[in-house]
């Protein structure tokens, strides 16, 4: 039995599951996601004609992209599920050469990732830009405020009292300023807008800040929140990379070079400050 006819038989049932178990969960996208799973299926007894078995299709992977979908969106789960799948299409190059009849398949594989791209409605995508804002700026004025603060007070306590007063105050000012920028256009929009930029600056404030609630040391929760906005950073480009298919390399490497060059400015700041007032 030829195994990689067998494996993209797999594959193809798979992703019929998946596309139409997300089908039933997101009527928005339904009738895309449906037309896909339909093709995902034909595709499937094509190449059950050529082996003759009847395979089933892999439920971890079905219950993965579900959750994947969950939490970060349709656009992003669909298109990382593409972007991981493209070995199939030099699969299915190997196939047609051997069975003719698996060349619509080949075709249709090729099609699924442009049909995506152009019909495929994820709200969280019309708000990247309001998320963006947010994220980044919390990352920027947090972490260095935060770096600023360890060198000035080295008491952890008060380093994450005044982290989160800042943060939450900047999150309700970025969330206000958001709303009026986009209130020229729609309300509702404009409302939606604020509540992304907001919640995404809130996020990002617990998670740079929990550390210096944690520990003891300030340097070390300081060592440990410098983790957190890299894991952070790497995290969102990753996502902006995959949803706007743009090289992870560069998104990465810009915010890192932005956040991290502000962080160590503020050490400087901090450690002149504290020199100077003789704290």
């Amino acid at each position: 039995m030829d195994k990689e006819v067998l494996t993209a038989q797999k594959h193809e049932i798979t992703e019929h599951e998946i596309y139409k178990t997300l089908a039933k969960k997101d009527k928005l996208n339904k009738k895309i996601l449906e037309e896909i799973a339909k093709e995902e299926l034909k595709h499937y007894k094509v190449l059950k004609g050529i082996t003759q078995q009847d395979v089933k299709p892999k439920k971890t992977k079905v219950v993965f992209y579900e959750l994947l979908s969950l939490f970060f969106g349709i656009a992003f789960s669909l298109k990382l599920m593409e972007k991981l799948e493209r070995k199939s299409i030099e699969r299915y190059k190997k196939i047609t050469k051997k069975y003719k009849v698996a060349k619509k398949i080949l075709k249709d594989e090729l099609k699924h990732e442009k049909k995506l791209s152009e019909r495929l409605k994820d709200e969280r995508l019309d708000f990247l830009g309001s998320i963006v804002l947010g994220l980044n700026d919390a990352l920027v004025e947090l972490t260095g405020a935060l770096a600023g603060l360890t060198f000035a007070l080295e008491n952890t306590l008060i380093i994450a009292v005044a982290g989160i007063i800042t943060g939450f105050s900047a999150s309700l000012s970025m969330a206000a300023s958001q709303y009026l920028a986009k209130n020229v256009e729609k309300e509702k929009r404009a409302r939606r807008a604020a509540l992304y930029t907001g919640l995404a600056y809130i996020i990002t404030v617990i998670l740079l800040v929990l550390p210096f609630l944690i520990l003891k040391v300030a340097e070390i929760a300081l060592a440990m929140t410098v983790v957190i906005a890299i894991v952070i950073i790497s995290f969102f480009s990753f996502f902006v990379s995959v949803v706007h298919d743009r090289p992870f390399k560069k998104e990465v490497g810009r915010m890192l070079f932005i956040s991290m060059g502000v962080t160590f400015l503020s050490f400087i700041l901090g450690i002149t400050i504290r020199a100077y007032l003789g704290i």
